[in-house]
């Protein structure tokens, strides 16, 4: 694993890479009392001609340093970090797995270590990247899923959390998944925190609804996290001279467009699943069944290309892969 130390009127300092192991910390560490951590995803993934690709990576970092700035933690260097993954990804190279579909998961994170009971923004931090082989998300190809949208309990508000990629909001909404695992559903959609009728994201995926021939997308308005793989959808979809829109969508809004027919595909997107079509979704009592239960074209198409992308079997020419080494 990568280790780098930060202390205020250092800086960053001592970047090594160590063997995987146990952190020790003061059980007073302020990143265990006050939240004060963050964290990224992202993949390694190897092609059939046995090259390491890694995917839009200067967006992970970048993203890092927007959660660092949000909970006052000092930004990283992007791009010294990107060379020591590359440095780390290589000497781990036979972990990154061959099969097709899998991949090797990166996390970076940071944490707060200030042995100190108060709130405040830490003087001590560790920056950590770690790895682990990933298999394959769908077992038997892409496969539409469940979702119930939340109308109790809220994950994020504008001008709190939401759009940072921290700890918090994700045990926000445990409580949520639980409960729409009970009525056998895979993810929770949440609502926006204020009004709750705006659709916002999707467990930790970003929604997307194909409604009369256009892709519409909810808007970043703070609250909602600004994924790679979205925003790399967007690109793809514009390329391709498919209509899309990043807009407020209220969940009335899907209702009327299903009852009338429009609500043509419905899909979220995120780094495990890529893309993750949606078959089911329930709001309230109603349960809106999306294209008959299976993949829609537009979501196939974009399954495809990404995917073709990341582990080489389609040219790059968007320019998103970063090559690290060859097994």
């Amino acid at each position: 694993m990568f280790m780098m130390n930060y202390r205020t009127g250092r800086g960053w300092y001592d970047p090594r890479i160590v063997p995987f192991g146990d952190l020790s910390l003061s059980p007073a560490s302020l990143c265990l009392h006050y939240g004060q951590t963050v964290f990224e995803g992202l993949k390694a993934y190897c092609g059939r001609d046995g090259q390491v690709r890694l995917f839009r990576p200067d967006e992970n970092f970048n993203r890092l340093n927007r959660s660092n700035q949000r909970l006052c933690i000092p930004r990283i260097d992007p791009q010294f970090c990107l060379e020591a993954l590359k440095q780390l990804v290589t000497l781990e190279k036979d972990w990154v797995p061959r099969q097709e579909g899998a991949s090797l998961y990166i996390r970076p994170f940071v944490i707060a270590t200030d042995p100190k009971l108060g709130v405040k923004s830490g003087d001590e931090y560790l920056f950590i990247i770690i790895l682990s082989p990933s298999g394959a998300y769908y077992e038997s190809g892409l496969e539409p899923v469940k979702i119930y949208v939340e109308s109790n309990y809220v994950r994020a508000v504008r001008g709190g959390m939401g759009e940072a990629k921290t700890g918090g909001n994700y045990a926000a909404s445990l409580a949520a998944q639980d409960e729409a695992h009970e009525q056998g559903y895979s993810q929770v959609m949440w609502l926006d925190g204020v009004e709750q009728k705006y659709i916002e994201e999707i467990g930790a995926m970003n929604a997307f609804f194909l409604l009369d021939g256009q892709v519409v997308t909810p808007g970043l308005t703070g609250s909602i996290l600004a994924g790679i793989t979205r925003k790399s959808v967007i690109s793809l979809l514009e390329r391709w001279g498919i209509p899309v829109a990043e807009r407020r969508v209220e969940a009335q809004e899907l209702v009327l467009a299903y009852e009338r027919g429009l609500l043509q595909e419905a899909f979220c997107t995120g780094t495990a699943a890529v893309i993750s079509p949606i078959g089911e979704l329930k709001w309230r009592e109603h349960v809106m069944t999306m294209n008959g239960g299976e993949t829609g074209p537009v979501a196939r198409r974009l399954y495809d290309a990404l995917t073709g992308i990341q582990y080489g079997t389609l040219p790059d020419e968007m320019g998103w892969t970063v090559n690290v080494c060859h097994i």
